[in-house]
């Protein structure tokens, strides 16, 4: 399997060699005849590796994409390697030098050079790793994509230096090329310089600065010239349409919060509505954009529900054991009841029932405060205080009678919340817990 540690410890390994030739292969097309004959055996052993790899393709398990299944059947697994990117692995891997040593007695032939190009292929090695890399959640996905164009944009640059360098070297003339006009001789000198001066006149074309004491002195350049600049206006196009989607994606969050403040407040002005309903509506939107990452019941309704329960039996049945109204309960029952609640955050300040409202749910303090308010006269009222582990808007459920307290939050709270009919219908199924629940109700107020 392509998971496995040993198989990925291997991969890894091929993107350091990858990387190696992406950089030693466009260098050596253009400053073959300079360099020791070491690079030679070099090349020769990392591409015995890549042949390695071709052979241990055969073995490896692939998914199929229609029927997203495992295939591990050797003689499938050859029939697709071999339709499809067997040729291009061969041909990077092919030791055409070697092939050229013997054919004219030296590695230097530019045709044999054009092939040993093909090397290049490799490079969808280092694609397949930033692809998975994109979806792997250990990694911030921004960075990830930044990295990745920024390599883009130096194998670019790399390879347009070698080959204009190259046209250079292999001009009849050395002092009518772009660097003989300012490097006199410049083959007799070293040859980092040379391969600095190459780098210095691509990122200053790439760039479009074009301070101009670097340009073409011929033909030949002069159309490499144009090819490269019309390359260029791809790459920049590619370059700033991902850089402008990354940017975008990270402000439209905020940009989105803000219009819907703006919509919030035109609604509360338009209908006149009173200055703390408008404070509500605002402070209910800004605790939404702040517990963003914090909206759990989002996120475990996207799940199956057995990884549902496991969640949610995790995080609230130690809190929902404790409630008065469900002592005496079982194991199971209170499974039951946690795996059916739902968790909300409320901002400070918000009324979570009303007095005489109908009612629909009960509800559980995770964390946070509220208080209570009953009103017994019009200038005569009752206040309490609900802290975390404590339950309200059980006696208008369970009484079905109309909310007779109006709640209201004080700080940040979580709050659980348990439709009525829900907890009907769970209860009913053992009429000793019935019993229990309204037992467990009088005892509390009497």
């Amino acid at each position: 399997s392509s998971h496995q540690p040993l198989f990925r410890l291997w991969e890894k390994f091929l993107i350091v060699l990858v990387l190696y030739s992406a950089w030693i292969c466009p260098f050596e097309f253009a400053f073959r005849r300079y360099l020791p004959s070491t690079i030679f055996l070099v090349d020769n052993i990392i591409n015995s590796f890549f042949a390695i790899d071709i052979v241990l393709t055969f073995f490896v398990a692939f998914v199929d994409h229609k029927s997203y299944l495992l295939v591990d059947e050797p003689k499938r697994i050859a029939v697709r390697y071999l339709s499809t990117w067997f040729i291009f692995d061969a041909c990077s891997t092919f030791p055409f030098q070697t092939i050229s040593f013997f054919f004219n007695g030296h590695s230097k032939s530019l045709g044999f050079k054009l092939l040993s190009v093909l090397r290049l292929w490799r490079l969808h090695h280092v694609n397949s790793l930033f692809a998975r890399l994109e979806k792997d959640i250990r990694f911030n996905y921004f960075w990830t994509r930044c990295t990745k164009l920024f390599s883009v944009t130096l194998f670019a640059v790399h390879c347009s230096g070698c080959f204009n360098y190259m046209i250079a070297d292999r001009y009849p003339d050395p002092e009518r090329t772009w660097i003989g006009a300012v490097i006199p001789n410049f083959m007799e000198h070293n040859l980092w310089v040379r391969y600095v001066t190459a780098i210095y006149w691509s990122i200053t074309t790439l760039t479009t600065t074009g301070y101009g004491d670097l340009h073409a002195e011929n033909t030949r350049e002069m159309v490499f010239g144009i090819c490269y600049m019309l390359f260029n206006l791809g790459l920049t196009s590619y370059l700033i349409g991902n850089m402008t989607n990354l940017v975008v994606h990270g402000t439209s969050h905020t940009k989105n919060f803000r219009d819907t403040i703006q919509a919030a407040s035109e609604f509360a002005s338009r209908n006149k509505l009173p200055k703390h309903m408008e404070e509500q509506m605002l402070s209910h939107i800004c605790l939404r954009f702040k517990t963003e990452g914090l909206k759990q019941q989002e996120t475990l309704d996207g799940l199956p529900k057995a990884i549902r329960s496991s969640i949610a039996e995790y995080l609230f049945f130690p809190i929902v054991q404790k409630v008065y109204l469900f002592q005496g309960f079982s194991f199971n029952l209170i499974f039951q009841l946690v795996t059916e609640m739902q968790a909300e955050y409320y901002p400070p300040k918000e009324d979570v029932i009303l007095q005489n409202e109908a009612p629909a749910y009960l509800y559980i303090i995770v964390s946070g405060a509220v208080v209570s308010n009953f009103s017994l006269l019009p200038n005569l009222q009752v206040h309490g205080r609900l802290t975390a582990g404590e339950i309200f808007g059980e006696i208008g459920v369970l009484c079905n009678m109309s909310q007779p307290f109006t709640i209201r939050t004080t700080e940040l709270t979580q709050i659980l919340r348990l439709n009525r009919t829900t907890l009907f219908n769970i209860i009913r199924q053992s009429r000793q817990d019935a019993t229990i629940v309204m037992s467990n109700l009088f005892q509390v107020f009497n």
